[in-house]
């Protein structure tokens, strides 16, 4: 089951991200958190928000060339509010700039009440996908 990506993610499946926007260098990914997903506060776990964003500026850069994957070289990111376990998160990328095998992509997680909780910057490298095997 590929959740909208088109192709198969596992540990995407697993965490249940849904894609919902992929077009033109923008992407718009859904989670709704589960209780295994969360940490000893009660809220989204560092780990899961960080594979949100990375999932989300991957799927910005692959939409503009959606027969390659995006492989993650660096990725910087910044904490603002924790992401609440029982609130559906909206991971919102943008491609900022591509070269012919590099992209440089921008995601924002935000809370049901539209609220920022955390930002990333990352730089991707194309890569083609690999070809179904019989």
């Amino acid at each position: 089951m590929s959740h909208g990506f088109g192709i198969s993610i596992p540990f995407i499946e697993h965490l249940g991200f849904e894609l919902l926007r992929f077009e033109g260098g923008e992407s718009t990914v859904r989670y709704q958190p589960l209780a295994q997903h969360l940490n000893i506060f009660g809220k989204v776990h560092g780990g899961v928000l960080m594979t949100l964003m990375d999932t989300t500026m991957a799927q910005a850069a692959r939409s503009v060339q959606p027969d390659h994957g995006a492989i993650t070289i660096e990725m910087k990111t910044s904490f603002f509010r924790p992401g609440e376990g029982s609130q559906v998160l909206r991971g919102e990328g943008r491609l900022l700039h591509r070269t012919r095998t590099l992209a440089f992509a921008e995601a924002t997680i935000y809370d049901e009440a539209g609220q920022a909780c955390a930002h990333a910057t990352g730089t991707f490298k194309y890569s083609p996908l690999p070809t179904p095997s019989n």
